[in-house]
């Protein structure tokens, strides 16, 4: 199976943490920690940053950027199977959000790099620990799924 034909990281991690997160409250109400505010106030802050980190590139794009500054072709490469048009509108939208900085340089030709704002460190413990989740539950999935067609087998 090809990469670009299994569902994204990324998307698999956010939506796992709405469900979580709508399960605390569920289950066990305002008692827990996670459910202040009787949970909608947690729910709305994961809304809203699924709103804002939404999609298969925003994560491993800032990702990418962790680094420091990459130009637009390189980050392409980076990243892999991502069109120049749609590195293009990501890239745009997280410098709406304040999480990278373009800086066009007065060369020829005119250079471009993009790089994380200070701002965008408020994400770095969350992308590690997305990354790290993620590695996980693939070394997981692959093992249960080595032991079935071991057990059919």
């Amino acid at each position: 199976m090809r990469v670009s034909q299994r569902i994204p990281v990324s998307f698999v991690i956010l939506l796992t943490f709405v469900l979580m997160e709508t399960a605390v409250v569920r289950e066990i109400g305002k008692t827990h920690p996670c459910a202040a505010n009787g949970g909608a106030e947690g729910v709305a802050g994961i809304r809203d940053a699924l709103y804002v980190l939404n999609g298969k590139w925003k994560l491993p794009l800032l990702f990418a950027l962790v680094e420091g500054p990459v130009r637009f072709k390189e980050l392409q490469r980076i990243l892999g199977d991502i069109t120049p048009k749609i590195l293009s509108k990501e890239l745009k939208e997280l410098e709406l959000n304040e999480f990278v900085v373009r800086t066009v340089y007065a060369t020829v030709p005119v250079a471009v790099t993009y790089q994380l704002t200070p701002y965008s460190q408020s994400l770095h413990k969350v992308l590690d620990e997305l990354k790290d989740w993620g590695i996980h539950h693939r070394q997981r999935i692959v093992a249960s799924r080595k032991s079935v067609v071991k057990n059919i087998g």
